[in-house]
């Protein structure tokens, strides 16, 4: 690779199909069993190779995610090079369209590109359990993204099952511009350390299950934080009534903690049609058509 070769890498977002909440552990954090899934939309991440690291930001959603030390490209960038003494590092350019505390793991997503795009720069494997490491270090929704297609997620996020071939799945993205802060709705569950729900297992997901067949399993699934994020942000709620009311909607449901929602629907044109009337209907939302792999 040359010295001012430049590499680029998608940062897509992350939609948590379903999210149980197994419980909380005597150290305060909370078990989860989630299926995720990757979207289109997404951030977008490109990086130069130079004697010293630098991260610019540019897009609709820049203002809101920061440039400076605790974003968490940056945070990945230190916790690899922590692991990777002697890592060449560079400057960074995140164009940020994906909106920012919104449930969707974008700026999760973003520190695994930047991490992919390192492990490039350095010539060492994308499966490199340094990398992992890092992911870890920098944020429980990282290492889920380091790797972008579907599969089940555990533990605090560090438990990840093998990839999962899922029919496709066309989705309406709705975020209401309403931040949803993930501690809060931690907080509101309201589970003290050593407590659990008991709601039961997770229904069991397979590849190569045929869009009907998904469906009702994950009509089996929940997410477990969306009537707390609802209570903290009550347009959570209205974004899926107004989901749900859409011509040929099979399911929606709210992904991560909020506040951005997902509508499932059999076809590309009627998820299209949905996104074009929601949007229209309201302006002020973010609205996305994607398809879900």
């Amino acid at each position: 690779m040359t010295e001012l070769e430049l590499l680029s890498a998608r940062a897509p977002a992350k939609i948590n199909l379903t999210l149980h909440i197994e419980g909380r552990r005597p150290d305060g954090y909370h078990e989860l069993q989630s299926l995720v899934a990757f979207a289109g939309a997404g951030d977008f991440v490109t990086f130069t190779p130079a004697d010293y690291f630098d991260l610019t930001l540019s897009g609709p959603t820049a203002v809101d995610a920061g440039d400076g030390g605790d974003n968490l490209v940056a945070r990945a960038e230190r916790a690899l090079r922590a692991e990777k003494p002697g890592l060449r590092t560079g400057a960074f350019h995140l164009v940020k369209r994906l909106p920012v505390a919104a449930g969707i793991g974008g700026g999760s997503s973003d520190a695994a590109a930047a991490l992919r795009l390192l492990a490039r720069a350095n010539g060492f494997a994308a499966d490199d359990p340094a990398l992992y490491a890092a992911a870890r270090l920098t944020g429980a929704d990282v290492p889920v993204c380091l790797a972008p297609r579907a599969r089940m997620m555990g533990g605090v996020g560090e438990k990840l099952g093998a990839a999962i071939a899922l029919p496709p799945l066309f989705a309406v993205l709705v975020n209401p511009r309403v931040p949803v802060e993930t501690k809060a709705v931690f907080h509101k569950l309201g589970l003290k350390p050593g407590e659990s729900y008991g709601y039961g297992p997770h229904p069991a997901i397979a590849s190569g299950m045929d869009f009907e067949g998904l469906l009702r399993t994950l009509k089996k699934g929940r997410n477990d934080m969306e009537d707390a994020a609802c209570v903290l942000a009550p347009v959570v709620g209205h974004v899926l009534a107004v989901l749900s009311g859409a011509r040929g909607c099979r399911l929606a449901r709210m992904s991560g903690s909020g506040a951005t929602c997902f509508a499932l629907f059999e076809t590309c044109r009627q998820a299209g049609a949905a996104a074009r009337a929601v949007a229209q209907g309201h302006p002020e939302w973010w609205v996305k058509a994607t398809l879900l792999r």
